[in-house]
This record gives C-alpha cells, structure tokens and sequence, in this order.
C-alpha cells in the first residue's frame, strides 16, 4: 500500500456514468462531509472538480474503484482508471489513489431509504453521500496503518 502524507485534506470522487458524488475531510482528516453531486455529462464537471481543487486544495485524491465481489476488475473500474490517468496528466501537481468502494452507492441507497428520504431526494443525494462512504472507509483505514 502507497503511504500518504498524513495531513491536509482528501477529496473524494463516487464517479458514476451520470453524476458525480464528491466528500471533502477537514484538514486534520476526521470527519467526512459531503460537498455534492456533479453532472457527469461531457467534461463539464471538470470545472467543478477545478474550483473545488482551488477552494480546498486537497492533499489527497481517493476515487472510489468499482471492484466485482470477486475482486477482480469491472469494465466500470477500467473506464474509472482511464479517468484517473487523464486526471494526473491535467493535475499533476495532485496527488491520486484509489479504494475500493464496492456496496457504498447500495448502502447509501439503503441508509436514505431508512431515512424515509423521497425517491427524488435519494436520487439527488446518493451518489454524495456514496463519496463520504468511500472517504470515510479510506479515513478509517489510515487510522489502522502503522506510523
């Protein structure tokens, strides 16, 4: 596993065919927040990726990666990949990885639904809160890495 400077903030992206869901840590890397839901379309959100760079200037990229339940690569995780070298070749004074974020996009679903949030309302949420499962799951994981 690649080691990360441990301090600075981390973004994270739930990238989807058609939105994008995006969480922000604080800069001490404890809590998770979401910052919200980008249209995927063409590369229009790569303005808002932009800003949110400038705004925050994290020291972390984490990407969720759409791994099978057998682990092995999804045409999803390939097209994901792809997006994240032509990511590096614009950013590359940034820093990117990858976590696994298998089941967070369902257990975001679920969570919501719990909530007795509308169906329109998850549809507009999910893919956000997706992206704080993720950041989450990897701020979790750091905890547990040795010094």
């Amino acid at each position: 596993m690649t080691s990360f400077n441990n301090s600075g903030r981390v973004l994270a992206l739930d990238i989807g065919t058609v939105r994008i869901g995006v969480a922000i840590s604080d800069p001490s890397r404890i809590i998770a927040q979401g910052l919200g839901v980008w249209k995927a379309e063409d590369d229009e959100w790569l303005k808002d990726f932009d800003a949110s760079i400038k705004k925050y200037q994290p020291a972390l990229i984490v990407v969720g990666l759409p791994v099978r339940t057998d682990g092995k690569k999804s045409e999803a995780g390939e097209r994901i990949l792809a997006l994240i070298e032509r990511l590096r070749a614009l950013y590359s004074e940034q820093t990117f990885t990858t976590w696994d974020e298998r089941f967070t996009t369902v257990i975001a679903q679920r969570a919501l639904i719990e909530g007795n949030v509308s169906r329109k309302n998850r549809r507009k949420t999910v893919d956000k809160l997706a992206a704080v499962l993720i950041l989450e799951s990897w701020l979790e994981a750091q905890k547990n890495l040795p010094a």
